[in-house]
């Protein structure tokens, strides 16, 4: 439980940077973060970004001495998970951005998690070493081979300990089978599958198996000019390995049993809300359409973010949203402007905190929002350089909508829609969230921590 929802992410340990500078002073494009996501454990946290690099931090241990810097996470581990690839027979350059970031439980020693760009899934190992075997019969310490006429004795190679080094390995790519981009995985919990979702298709993948997948949901139209909506977001449920859900640029939300049949063209569950014919605009669809779904925990609900609002759904109810929140009511009078400037277009993510009872979600001018759903309280926070000194305190932020505004407030107009905070994450089991924004990455802890 929160106790003192006013508190809630108020006290800040540390702010990362991903690259120096800020997106003011010439940041390159690749630079910006594109996903977060922490381990199942919370002690690695792995951000993604558009140059196609993976960047994992770990969870410093507490000492005796500092007791207070437990929960710094600092640099692990980084690699090139993706590079920049020319489709030749389409003509199209395929980015080598990280799109989604999926850890798998952990095993053993090494750490696996699924990295995805726009068409290719790949594996990745990660793991440390810290000693060295040296004393090979064939070889010589430098790798090479020896003369084996200089073979005169046989060695029992030892370990020797070496300074720690991490390292990353692709252990699986699974390539050639998505058409349009690939927008979600997600790893089902059998552990064994997980899928990849893109615009049009749904493929269920085999951890083993990389050069074949099985189509699960296909919504393509056999005349594309008849196509009416596409998938947005993809995710299976936490504990029934048959049952996932998928949301469409339409802002209707499809739970499938793949015990139905093979094919999962026909849904279990529709979950929509009706329109109300008042508030109908020329943005209505646009602003409606799903940019992320999210199963709580639990698995009993379902989370989904739309341009203004986040709604959770009861599994139980179909026919409307049991909690809707406003998240940026403000700007719609702004969606015009919005519209202009492509910010509309803008895919938000949404989280849940690992007691399901809190939810958060990005906004606009650095912003993010917090809902509790046991007293409907929120908080509007700001990751920002100014504020982002060590056990600095986060002051809750207002938008001011009319003329007057107050000392503390800030004004709809001034908003800087070129700061945006699309990708958050929430430490499973404690209240510590990871915020990116565009090249930068903060972590906040809630100060009753």
């Amino acid at each position: 439980s929160l106790a003192g929802f006013g508190n809630l992410m108020q006290d800040v340990l540390w702010c990362f940077s991903q690259v120096k500078g800020t997106i003011d002073i010439g940041v390159t494009e690749a630079d910006i973060i594109s996903t977060v996501e922490f381990n199942h454990t919370g002690e690695l946290l792995a951000t993604g970004d558009k140059g196609g690099r993976v960047v994992i931090f770990q969870r410093e241990q507490e000492s005796k001495h500092q007791p207070h810097r437990r929960g710094e996470y600092n640099v692990y581990s980084t690699f090139q998970s993706h590079e920049p690839e020319f489709d030749y027979l389409k003509s199209l350059e395929i980015e080598e951005k990280i799109n989604k970031i999926r850890w798998l439980p952990q095993q053993n020693a090494a750490y696996f998690l699924l990295s995805t760009n726009d068409k290719t899934v790949k594996l990745w190992k990660v793991s440390e070493r810290d000693k060295r075997p040296e004393g090979y019969n064939l070889k010589d310490e430098d790798g090479r081979l020896r003369d084996p006429s200089m073979i005169t004795m046989l060695r029992v190679p030892v370990l020797r300990p070496m300074d720690l080094m991490v390292e990353a390995t692709p252990r699986r790519v699974f390539a050639n089978a998505h058409t349009y981009h690939i927008n979600s995985i997600s790893v089902n919990s059998d552990y064994e599958t997980y899928m990849s979702a893109d615009d049009l298709r749904i493929n269920l993948w085999n951890f083993e198996i990389t050069n074949q997948s099985f189509n699960i949901v296909d919504i393509k139209p056999a005349n594309m000019e008849e196509l009416t909506e596409v998938i947005t977001a993809a995710e299976f449920h936490p504990h029934h390995c048959n049952t996932f859900v998928y949301s469409s640029s339409k802002g209707t939300i499809r739970l499938c049993d793949m015990r139905t049949s093979a094919l999962c063209d026909r849904h279990a569950k529709f979950f929509e809300e009706p329109e109300d014919p008042s508030n109908r605009s020329f943005f209505s669809e646009i602003i409606s359409s799903i940019s992320d779904v999210k199963f709580s925990h639990s698995g009993r609900y379902i989370m989904t973010r739309d341009y203004l609002t986040v709604k959770v759904w009861d599994l139980n109810m179909e026919n409307r949203p049991m909690e809707t929140y406003q998240v940026h009511d403000y700007l719609r009078s702004k969606l015009c402007s919005l519209y202009e400037n492509d910010c509309i277009f803008d895919k938000f993510e949404c989280v849940w905190n690992g007691s399901d009872s809190v939810i958060m979600t990005g906004s606009y001018n650095n912003f993010f929002r917090m809902f509790d759903r046991n007293t409907k309280r929120d908080v509007t926070l700001e990751a920002s350089r100014e504020n982002s000194k060590p056990r600095a305190i986060l002051k809750p932020r207002k938008v001011c909508v009319g003329g007057k505004r107050r000392k503390d407030e800030i004004s709809v107009d001034s908003l800087d829609f070129s700061k945006k905070i699309l990708h958050t994450a929430w430490h499973p089991s404690e209240n510590i969230i990871a915020v990116a924004a565009t090249n930068n990455l903060y972590i906040f802890q809630d100060k009753v921590n």
